[in-house]
């Protein structure tokens, strides 16, 4: 199971010295030391390798935090730190946004993912349906604490339609196209768009993790924090990939994939990507709804120019790039191999009887 400090297993007044490490995506290090006398902040000391103007405004910053009740949010502690700053401050490679994250870190208020045991999931086929219904499901168990934040990558056979939680079917898919192609059209619990998927057509994953992983970040922000293993994985096959905001991640050949997130009320998160690999655009095309506004959204007059599978552009197979993937992952975070168990497997059957494969469900926007 998941072992890291509870913010409720640390006393609050110890005088104990605390130390917290937050790495910015693409940027610096930020540390945090602090102690907690009497419930507030004290003795802060930010440090780390970055850059910053003037010298003096590292005083500014360890004073703006210090006092603060200990169990300050984190957007409360980016806001203390950047009223503190003198107009002329520049900060490079890191932001106050960061230092929050770094101080919430040493609170254990947020982790890092060296504080978790991560596993991983190899692909096995599974109905679409049951796809998204092990989502929501494995999702709410790491909320509970009951499995380790975990890493699942997909697999399944029938051509599928899956839409976004709050995207109307009709407005989605295409009736005729849907009905000559045999696709079953599901619905999953994140937002965003509709995702056409073939046996073999995409790299589809899900991240289960606490949200105390990316405390402090925005919603933005997150989408490349989460993704960063995703993009070495990439490159050690030889795409250079990025994220367009908010969502989409691209190469400067085009956008292969999109992320999607979900937030429950138990503390967990449900974080996952479908990246195309060799998708039929004219199959696609008759079977989704691309309207002209999406498309110019995207800078694009043609929706299959929109398609740029990984099989063109890394010449590899499918199964050899999903491998580079895990192995980065399992480097990265010392991930060690897990399977879905027999009670998981029945209980995603059983939500697919109850919510995911009901007409309810899948209607539930007009």
């Amino acid at each position: 199971m998941t072992s890291f400090p509870s913010p409720a297993a640390i006393p609050e007044d110890d005088g104990g010295r605390r130390h917290g490490e937050y790495k910015v995506p693409g940027g610096k290090l930020i540390v945090a030391d602090v102690e907690v006398v009497d419930g507030a902040l004290a003795a802060v000391s930010i440090s780390g390798d970055f850059f910053l103007e003037p010298d003096e405004a590292l005083l500014d910053i360890n004073r703006s935090l210090t006092g603060l009740p200990a169990d300050t949010g984190a957007a409360d502690l980016a806001a203390a730190v950047r009223a503190a700053l003198p107009e002329d401050a520049v900060l490079f490679g890191f932001s106050a946004d960061a230092v929050a994250v770094a101080v919430r870190r040493a609170l254990a208020k947020a982790t890092g993912w060296g504080d978790h045991h991560w596993n991983i999931i190899g692909p096995s086929v599974l109905p679409t349906h049951v796809n998204v219904a092990l989502d929501e499901l494995l999702t709410e168990e790491v909320g509970a604490g009951r499995r380790n934040p975990t890493l699942r990558f997909w697999d399944w056979e029938e051509p599928s339609v899956v839409i976004g939680s709050f995207q109307s079917v009709r407005n989605e898919v295409q009736p005729e196209g849907v009905s000559r192609h045999g696709i079953s059209v599901v619905r999953r619990i994140s937002g965003g768009g509709a995702m056409f998927m073939e046996a073999g057509n995409c790299i589809t994953y899900s991240l289960y993790l606490p949200q105390t992983l990316v405390d402090g970040l925005s919603f933005a922000d997150s989408y490349g924090f989460l993704d960063a293993w995703v993009m070495a994985a990439l490159e050690k096959v030889g795409i250079n990939a990025f994220y367009v905001p908010l969502n989409d991640i691209a190469t400067d050949q085009g956008k292969i994939g999109g992320a999607a997130q979900k937030r429950l009320a138990n503390g967990g998160m449900l974080h996952h990507v479908t990246m195309s690999y060799d998708i039929d655009a004219d199959k696609m095309v008759e079977v989704l709804r691309i309207g002209k506004e999406k498309l110019s959204d995207k800078g694009t007059t043609s929706a299959k120019k929109r398609v740029d599978p990984l099989r063109r552009q890394t010449g590899l197979a499918r199964a050899e790039i999903v491998a580079a993937m895990m192995e980065v992952f399992t480097e990265r975070y010392a991930a060690t191999p897990a399977e879905l168990t027999e009670a998981e497997l029945d209980a995603a059957r059983e939500r697919v009887q109850a919510k995911f494969g009901t007409q309810e469900w899948l209607h539930r926007v007009p």
